[in-house]
């Protein structure tokens, strides 16, 4: 292979992309922990979940771009470009003034993080053969499971000992340990190959996401507002397919999306990843707003979801050999709703534990879907195709994430203007907008229980898009002769 990376330094290097890995992956939970206070200081409820989407927008449309950049200019100055745009962001964001500048900076932070995923996961590949690569993909997992303990635990004690800023600043130690330890540890031969970037084709998806986002965020704004909106999301989308269809390197491959079995997969993980997001943005403000308790609290409710995940991962190969794969599949996409089915049952009395339990066991139907998705659409396709229908279904998560905190957040404020009109809703958003605008809510009962009708609106929607995933996969074509993998195919496809 003559792009790859020379095999020396690889436990180091492994070590220092479980670094960067890392940083990222414990954005989710710390932000997510910290962002009722971030709205209650800085104001501009409305643009809540715009922190999320923003970032995850930006993450989404660059991953495939960057992926194509590291194949020309190989893979270390583009990883570390990236991680510098993610620090650069990072810093940013502690300074941003406003929720309007805090979202332009999140967006500057996912051009960054755009880079990491995909970039360290080819260097895993251009280092390690086949076989080897079941423990490097086992230490990475281990990533995610100590972010999902470490990261509501470190939000709820920066928020609560610190200033919030230090979420964001907390990245750049990390992350210039990161960039000095590829610059001497990676070594790489790179022998440069042309290769043609679909920009127009990034642009256009990106035109028509955002426009759509706009158009659901901004649901107060007038009919033409949202019509020219509409328009813009439709045209801009018609040409994006176009576009697609006769570009050398298409951003997305509609030939290889068309087929039943990626189609299929992509739709079901998308849907759990709008799911899973929503429930990311709006169980803290239950928490904290409703049942009165605190940051820390609010994150480890959220922490049960990511324990859940990397549970199912880890048992999956067991599950794989005593039930075959269609079962897997489809008891695992029943979990997901039966977890959602939890929120419906919280109250202002409720314990947090309940909440808690909810998010479990929605990881750990996430968890089971998600990974059997991905070793059933790469054994789908030959090898040479296996990255691109790989990127197809991490492609689809981001953007489900991406709908699902702009979605969710939509119907929250349709929740709150319902329930909360005139004085009574300008005092709930005026309390959002105070630092301790939470806690107030929670000693209020009025509000409280404006608050938690509006927010179970939001719960509604998670439910909704949980019981339609369990329907998606059951489309997805499972013959009852499929082969059971074996535990190093699943921990392979555990890394995706």
């Amino acid at each position: 292979m003559s792009n790859a990376a020379q095999r020396s330094n690889r436990v180091l290097v492994v070590a220092t992309i479980m670094l960067a890995t890392f940083m990222v992956a414990i954005e989710a939970t710390i932000v997510a922990t910290a962002m009722p206070r971030i709205v209650g200081q800085l104001g501009g409820f409305s643009y809540y979940s715009w922190v999320f989407s923003a970032f995850l927008l930006a993450q989404s449309t660059t991953t495939v771009i960057y992926g194509k950049l590291s194949d020309i200019f190989g893979r270390k100055p583009v990883l570390i470009g990236g991680i510098l745009i993610f620090l650069a962001g990072s810093a940013l964001c502690g300074f941003a003034w406003s929720m309007m500048s805090l979202v332009l900076f999140r967006l500057l932070q996912g051009l960054g993080a755009g880079a990491i995923q995909p970039v360290t996961m080819t260097i895993i590949g251009d280092l390690f053969k086949l076989e080897e690569r079941g423990r490097v993909q086992g230490a990475m997992a281990t990533v995610w499971a100590t972010s999902a303990v470490v990261g509501p635990l470190a939000g709820g004690i920066i928020v609560d000992a610190f200033s919030w800023a230090w979420i964001f600043w907390i990245n750049l130690p990390i992350g210039i340990v990161s960039i000095i330890a590829f610059m001497v540890f990676l070594k790489e031969d790179v022998a440069h190959k042309q290769a043609k970037i679909d920009y127009l084709g990034a642009v256009l998806f990106s035109i028509s996401i955002v426009a759509l986002l706009i158009m659901l965020t901004e649901t107060d704004a007038s009919a033409w507002i949202l019509l020219s909106l509409f328009a813009v999301f439709v045209i801009a989308g018609l040409l994006f397919l176009g576009q697609e269809k006769r570009a050398p390197e298409p951003i997305i491959s509609i030939a290889l999306w068309s087929r039943r079995l990626i189609a299929t997969s992509n739709a079901a993980t998308l849907l759990a990843g709008m799911a899973l997001i929503g429930l990311s943005t709006i169980l803290p403000l239950y928490v904290q707003g409703v049942l009165g308790r605190s940051p820390l609290v609010a994150g480890f409710t959220l922490t049960m979801l990511v324990v859940g995940w990397p549970m199912a991962v880890m048992l999956s190969s067991r599950f794989y050999k005593a039930f075959g794969i269609r079962r897997t599949l489809r008891v695992g996409s029943l979990m997901f709703p039966f977890g959602a089915g939890f929120l419906l049952f919280l109250t202002p009395e409720s314990s947090p534990v309940l909440a808690g339990a909810g998010s479990f066991f929605m990881g750990f139907g996430m968890g089971l879907i998600s990974l059997t998705s991905i070793v059933l659409v790469q054994d789908s396709v030959e090898w040479s195709m296996r990255g691109s229908a790989t990127a197809s279904i991490i492609f689809a998560r981001s953007l489900g994430n991406t709908l699902g905190a702009t979605v969710l957040g939509a119907i929250l404020n349709a929740g709150i203007s319902h329930y909360a009109s005139g004085e009574a809703a300008a005092g709930l958003h005026e309390a959002l907008n105070q630092p301790t605008g939470l806690s107030e809510l929670a000693a209020d009962p009025t509000t409280r229980l404006v608050f938690n009708a509006a927010l179970h609106w939001s719960f509604w929607g998670v439910v909704v898009v949980a019981v339609l995933t369990f329907f998606t996969t059951w489309l997805i074509p499972v013959g009852h002769d499929k082969r059971r993998e074996e535990p190093a195919a699943a921990s392979e496809a555990a890394s995706h």
